[in-house]
């Protein structure tokens, strides 16, 4: 839940910032929740190499794909990747697009973490599912710019 909290927390205050200091280009929600969304993945980035989060992590990996820690510290750099490329505004729609893939292609390590209940328990399913459709409509808000 803390991602959903960082999320909604940096956006809200990014916005507040630019209409009460006048900064035109956090004036606007697309630009407001890119700062949301890199404050968000470099927080759940910090997952893929802090312990014991990421054992946690390597545990989601399903069982039919190939070394599960280097497939959990490969998504955790393009999790930060994407969080910088989502405040560079030349780059900010690309990350946007890949994380938006990312984010599609990891789901399914946390529809299987829910079933065999292992790796990061934070939420039910039907509740992590709610936020991983938020995340990507955060996604999809920061393409609108």
């Amino acid at each position: 839940m803390a991602p959903l909290a960082v999320l909604a927390v940096v956006t809200a205050l990014a916005r507040l910032i630019g209409w009460l200091a006048g900064i035109g280009w956090l004036d606007s929600w697309p630009h407001a929740t890119a700062l949301g969304l890199a404050a968000m993945f470099a927080l759940t980035a910090s997952a893929h190499f802090l312990q014991p989060r990421r054992n946690a992590l390597i545990a989601m990996v399903p069982p039919r794909l190939p070394n599960p820690s280097a497939l959990v510290t490969l998504t955790g750099i393009l999790e930060l990747a994407g969080a910088v490329g989502l405040v560079i505004p030349a780059t900010a729609d690309l990350a946007a697009i890949c994380l938006i893939a990312l984010l599609v292609v990891m789901f399914p390590a946390n529809v299987r973490a829910a079933r065999a209940d292992l790796g990061i328990k934070t939420m039910p399913l039907p509740l992590r599912t709610l936020v991983q459709v938020v995340f990507l409509a955060a996604c999809a808000v920061v393409l609108v710019s």
